[in-house]
């Protein structure tokens, strides 16, 4: 079984401003890595068009047959395999995992009966409501210290009235409340997170919803990321994958009506 490299996605999407937010306006009922994966697979290459896309007996639901000869996209899906203990035995309980499967095609890689046009307009967000949804209170910001752009703690953030990017301030600190990073003085010792992978986290999840949204800050964000991780190199596979799990919880929850 393919381990997934979280860590490869993640690097390609911050070393690459644009191409997250072409693909959230083209896929954004997707999860935010397989926007991705969708469309750097199908941007390069010259037999496809980019547009809708769906599995197999999707488009065959749909009326739809897939050409013969297309090469489908991969995506990440997630799966329900047997547990196993330490032996590797069955244990008889079930657990979920996430796995990458090419078994999606663009809609010009199908013929048959038409369907409605893509729709490329994408939802709107609200910082407001995504507060709400999140159970975040926004409280005033209290530091003299004027170089402090914002701050959280428990399920509160705090946001520097002359904060010189106070968007991407607000994502900060949300990412810093969504990753539970607040929560971590209630836990044991071994169960805290190093500032620095803290830091490089919440303000990778800022860095990508800057990025979908179309809001400035992309450049800063890299140089913040990049001078957290120091010696580091690279954002770990585990912190990767956690980046993505937050950035989709943040945007979801400011979506809609």
């Amino acid at each position: 079984m393919t381990t997934i490299n979280y860590t490869n996605y993640l690097t390609d999407i911050i070393n690459k401003p644009g191409i997250i937010s072409s693909a959230y306006s083209r896929f954004h009922k997707y999860s935010m890595l397989n926007q991705y994966l969708a469309y750097s697979q199908l941007n390069g290459r010259d037999d496809v068009e980019i547009g809708p896309i769906a599995s197999y007996k999707a488009w065959q639901q749909l009326g739809r047959q897939v050409k013969k000869g297309s090469k489908a996209i991969s995506l990440i899906m997630p799966v329900m395999i047997d547990k196993k203990d330490n032996q590797g035995n069955k244990t008889g309980e079930k657990q979920q995992i996430f796995i990458q499967r090419n078994n999606w095609f663009a809609l010009s890689q199908t013929e048959g009966d038409n369907i409605a046009g893509d729709d490329v307009k994408t939802p709107e967000w609200n910082s407001e409501k995504a507060l709400k949804e999140l159970n975040i209170t926004e409280i005033p910001f209290s530091m003299t210290d004027g170089n402090v752009q914002g701050f959280a703690q428990n399920d509160s953030i705090a946001i520097n009235p002359v904060a010189a990017l106070p968007h991407k301030t607000r994502f900060h600190e949300i990412a810093h409340v969504v990753l539970k990073h607040t929560k971590e003085h209630t836990m044991s010792d071994n169960e805290h997170t190093p500032r620095d992978i803290k830091e490089v986290e919440a303000e990778s999840c800022a860095y990508i919803l800057c990025q979908l949204l179309g809001l400035p800050g992309a450049e800063s964000s890299r140089a913040y990321v990049q001078g957290w991780l120091g010696d580091r190199k690279e954002i770990p596979s585990q912190s990767a994958q956690r980046i993505f799990g937050a950035v989709d919880k943040i945007l979801k929850a400011g979506q809609g009506a």
